[in-house]
């Protein structure tokens, strides 16, 4: 399949979705939200499509100008709403909370936030999650993970870059660092410890040509490279599942 056909299956896609409702997308300043909304934009038309910038107090404000110039780009209004409150509300109530944590905790109150929206609209949300951080586990359960539909959900990061210059984003955002701006200089990159292009390489070539890591490793991958995909992958395989429960067909009613 060519980037131009994916890009064909995706707008169908969000037109099946939310053709009747429209969407509503947290903007962050990221590749990731900017792919989605241009693709939903494309697919629904602009009007359709409701950009929402959700900062907390720490954030860069880079990410929130970024966000607007995306929105300009695709010809959206975007509105912005400071989580700062809610957030260090949660955390005064918990007694505290650590560097890890407070990421998750912003992100579950961004997701609040949009479903929020979402209701008082009627529009549906759009998540902006792709494959790369899926596999990885490199999300928030309930927090960004949740969403009606994920429109990049089965594209890999690298693959998300080419889309991205197939419908015309402009270079800078394709070009920027990837970060979930949670603290100063985080990056997810350095995060994960391991670059987007080469977890890319092992993801497709371990989920889908089904290669080993020894296979890998006479390929001229780094053990730890291969150890930091196949373990981030196990370990976060609850996160793309619902949760667990257990069939208890035959008990009386």
């Amino acid at each position: 399949m060519t980037i131009s056909e994916a890009r064909t299956r995706i707008l169908d896609f969000i037109r099946d979705y939310a053709g009747r409702s429209g969407v509503v997308i947290g903007l962050s300043g990221g590749l990731d939200s900017a792919v989605t909304a241009a693709l939903c934009a494309e697919a629904l038309g602009a009007a359709a499509v409701d950009t929402v910038a959700l900062p907390y107090r720490t954030s860069d404000p880079s990410s929130l100008e970024d966000a607007r110039r995306i929105a300009e780009h695709i010809g959206t209004r975007l509105e912005s709403f400071d989580i700062s409150k809610a957030v260090d509300a949660v955390v005064e109530i918990r007694g505290g909370t650590d560097r890890l944590r407070l990421g998750n905790i912003a992100a579950r109150v961004r997701m609040i936030m949009l479903y929020d929206i979402s209701a008082e609209r009627g529009k549906m949300v759009a998540g902006t999650g792709n494959r790369t951080e899926s596999l990885l586990g490199y999300t928030t359960i309930w927090g960004d993970m949740a969403c009606a539909f994920a429109p990049i959900g089965g594209l890999l990061k690298t693959q998300e870059r080419r889309l991205a210059a197939e419908i015309g984003l402009p270079k800078w955002i394709i070009e920027k660092t990837p970060t979930a701006d949670l603290w100063k200089d985080q990056t997810d990159e350095g995060e994960m410890g391991i670059t987007y292009e080469i977890a890319d390489k092992l993801l497709h070539a371990i989920h889908d040509l089904g290669k080993t890591p020894e296979a890998l490793i006479e390929e001229g991958f780094s053990e730890r490279a291969i150890e930091i995909v196949v373990e981030r992958t196990k370990k976060n395989e609850f996160k793309r599942r619902m949760p667990a429960t257990i069939e208890l067909f035959g008990l009386p009613v």
